[in-house]
């Protein structure tokens, strides 16, 4: 969810399935005040979540924004979904920091990873 310049570029690891990913797109709105402290404390947040596997995130330049986490389980996206912190921050973001999204939630069937030596 966050930008990160020091950390170097790389995926989170492919898991054994099934497992979860929440797959949320975005374009943020021009005011952005607050977004940044929020979206830290997701992301400190969401790594409590029992079977909480990681996330990736992107940002064209264009504005469109990608962050996929990765869940264990269903009822690990479930206690994340529901947690009253996050909830909070989704009504924010609906409110003042995004034109548009959407949220695609899937079962991975398959997943494998490649890094060269």
């Amino acid at each position: 969810m966050s930008d990160h310049p020091e950390t170097p570029a790389a995926p989170v690891e492919a898991f054994e399935p099934p497992y979860y990913v929440a797959v949320f797109t975005t374009v943020r709105t021009p005011d952005q005040t607050g977004y940044s402290e929020t979206n830290a404390r997701m992301e400190e947040l969401v790594k409590d979540v029992p079977g909480f596997l990681g996330m990736d995130h992107a940002q064209t330049p264009g504005g469109l924004g990608i962050t996929v986490g990765y869940f264990r389980d269903a009822e690990a996206l479930a206690e994340w979904r529901e947690n009253a912190e996050h909830r909070a921050a989704q009504r924010r973001g609906r409110a003042d920091w995004y034109q548009n999204y959407t949220l695609h939630v899937a079962k991975v069937e398959r997943s494998h990873g490649f890094t060269r030596a």
